[in-house]
């Protein structure tokens, strides 16, 4: 069984770019006003939502093993 993740995205600092939405369509979705949020909160690990948070031009987007709480994005430093 792979991993799964926590998927959050700081809506504070989202500045509805969409790049999420066009590197993980099935993960983050625009609301009304423009900001991101995850279609699911909790999913498999995924190659497409990792690349949509690693393409965030704000870094809006955090990804967490769940369970653990262990970053996957951004790494910790």
């Amino acid at each position: 069984m792979g991993d799964r993740w926590h998927v959050e995205v700081d809506r504070s600092v989202c500045i509805g770019s969409g790049m999420c939405v066009n590197h993980a369509p099935e993960g983050f979705a625009l609301d009304s006003a423009r900001q991101s949020h995850p279609v699911l909160a909790e999913s498999d690990a995924n190659e497409k939502v990792l690349a949509a948070a690693e393409g965030c031009p704000v870094e809006a987007i955090a990804i967490a093993l769940l369970g653990t709480g262990e970053p996957v994005f951004p790494p910790e430093e």
